[in-house]
């Protein structure tokens, strides 16, 4: 069987969105393309290149980081590192469009049961780059076997997040870190598939407290946004 690993360039707040140029994907008016440029060091660039070039894998890819990537990596030179692997690999792109995968050694797959049975199947791990709509889906199939997190201290307020909408709640072990010269936390992590032990509520809450609690739950979360 094969692992399901998760490559991931994020901002604090979680935005994953278009890491590497300005243009890369301005969905949703996304404008702040580029970020990880000013903190890239020889650390930064070691941890992702530990696992884009030492090992073997297939590339696991949503459909919109499918078409960023197969209009650029095919154009890059031949003696670029990188663009000979992704060119190379064999590619898994989930999919619902007819529209056929010009990429050489492109495969569509139509549903999370198909990426499930990939998994499954004899062969090199699968490597998501971007494809920041895969995680909730895998998330929640329990198919995500490792995370290799590179958290860039900035902030950037929007965009599409690793931990999207309808991400199941569940527990990480980590398995590594370490931190860069620029504040770059680089660090391997792999779910647990379940929730550490909630503690215990405390007895006896007071009067007040019950009261608190009354009407906290009564209130929609737009009510603290608008009334801090």
């Amino acid at each position: 069987m094969r692992l399901i690993i998760g490559g991931v360039f994020q901002s604090l707040d979680g935005v994953m969105q278009a890491p590497g140029r300005p243009e890369e994907d301005r969905a949703g008016a996304f404008d702040l393309g580029g970020w990880v440029g000013a903190f890239t060091d020889a650390q930064t660039r070691d941890a992702v290149f530990a696992y884009l070039l030492d090992a073997p894998y297939a590339l696991l890819l949503g459909r919109k980081t499918y078409d960023i990537f197969a209009a650029y990596w095919p154009f890059m030179p031949a003696d670029n590192a990188i663009a000979a692997r992704f060119n190379a690999t064999t590619k898994y792109v989930l999919t619902r469009s007819d529209t056929p995968l010009a990429w050489a050694n492109s495969h569509t797959l139509t549903s999370i049961d198909a990426i499930a049975h990939v998994k499954a199947t004899a062969g090199p791990d699968l490597l998501i780059q971007g494809s920041s709509t895969l995680y909730p889906p895998l998330f929640r199939a329990g198919l995500i076997d490792r995370l290799h997190l590179q958290t860039f201290p900035i902030v950037l307020g929007r965009g599409k997040r690793l931990f999207g909408a309808g991400t199941p709640a569940g527990g990480m072990r980590l398995v590594h870190s370490t931190v860069s010269s620029t504040g770059v936390v680089i660090a391997t992590y792999e779910p647990t598939g379940h929730l550490p032990t909630i503690s215990p509520e405390p007895p006896n809450p007071s009067d007040a407290e019950i009261a608190r609690r009354e009407r906290m739950n009564q209130l929609p979360l737009e009510y603290f946004a608008e009334n801090l």
